[in-house]
């Protein structure tokens, strides 16, 4: 008997030895001062994030919808079309088919891509330098920059500039007066500070100089920051418009695109040169306000194919450069 129970002991031992152990989830554990969620809270923060979506996302969607919708729907609806009934492609066919907003989207294009790079350019450099202690009067430029932040010249003085210096009709008046945000300075700054001091030490030693650890560490380990701030830059590019009213009122062929937006809504009868190229009876089609919700699509879509590619690096690009500086 003695032998027996040794020998199914043996046997459940062995049995229990080739299993492998069960491991158990560990519950995120709270700090002390932290209470636990309640239904209430939980039901709360739910409705809140409901209601913060639906205020971006229902615009969105009744621009959408308006632009898909023929004058019919929008006369039954009122003025913007909430549920689709009639749609129609005709406001985008007459738009894509008009030159002068052909032209306006290459402008746009161009104005973002050059302009994004030379701001890149400026203040990456500058935040550079001024991260350097060793620098030349680092600390009075810094002074100076921060002091831009609270006292301006003005819009007068800003267009009397521009203009004296041969600006007004030009295309660089579009991006040199507003090329460079003491913002964005300040963040890349607070972080190529807190960039590893032994790395640049090292690389100094192997024979670098600023513009090899420039080139080589800072940028490479600031990817997060640089994405994000190219695209504030970006996005204050594609969205300007206030420029090419002080330089440009009366040359259509550097209007961007967001400018024949608001010229269009201004007049409100059609699209800019639209009559003239050919689009009148067309436009005499097509809803106005179908029209101009589709424009507005066409400066949306190029932000948002953009944005989820940049999305991943808000957090490790803003949230950390501020909390660095």
């Amino acid at each position: 008997m003695t032998e027996t129970l040794s020998i199914e002991r043996t046997e459940d031992r062995r049995e229990t030895a080739g299993r492998r152990p069960v491991r158990q989830r560990k519950r995120a554990t709270r700090p002390a001062w932290e209470e636990p969620p309640t239904a209430a809270g939980q039901t709360a923060k739910g409705l809140t994030l409901g209601v913060v979506v639906a205020v971006v996302l229902v615009p969105l969607w009744i621009i959408v919808v308006t632009s898909l919708s023929t004058q019919a729907a929008v006369n039954r609806a009122g003025g913007l079309v909430l549920w689709p009934t009639d749609v129609t492609f005709e406001a985008y066919r007459v738009m894509l088919g008009d030159s002068t907003v052909r032209n306006a989207l290459l402008v746009s294009l161009g104005i973002t891509a050059v302009g994004t790079a030379v701001s890149m350019v400026v203040s990456i450099l500058c935040a550079y330098g001024l991260s350097r202690s060793g620098s030349v009067a680092h600390r009075f430029i810094l002074v100076l920059l921060i002091l831009t932040m609270f006292v301006s010249g003005g819009l007068i003085p800003t267009f009397l500039v521009v203009t004296e210096l041969g600006g007004y009709g030009q295309w660089w008046a579009l991006i040199l007066p507003s090329a460079v945000s003491v913002f964005n300075i300040l963040v890349l700054r607070a972080f190529y500070s807190d960039t590893s001091a032994d790395l640049i030490e090292a690389a100094r030693i192997d024979g670098a100089g600023d513009w090899r650890i420039l080139w080589s560490i800072v940028l490479p380990t600031s990817r997060a920051v640089t994405a994000v701030v190219a695209l504030f830059y970006g996005v204050g590019y594609w969205n300007s418009f206030f420029n090419v009213m002080l330089y440009m009122p009366t040359d259509s062929e550097k209007w961007p695109l967001q400018y024949v937006l608001l010229t269009y809504v201004n007049r409100g009868n059609g699209l800019p040169g639209s009559v003239n190229s050919g689009f009148g009876s067309q436009f005499a089609q097509t809803a106005p306000l179908s029209l101009q919700m589709a424009v507005v699509v066409l400066t949306i879509v190029p932000l948002l194919l953009v944005y989820p590619f940049m999305q991943k690096h808000f957090r490790v690009g803003v949230l950390t450069g501020a909390v660095k500086g």
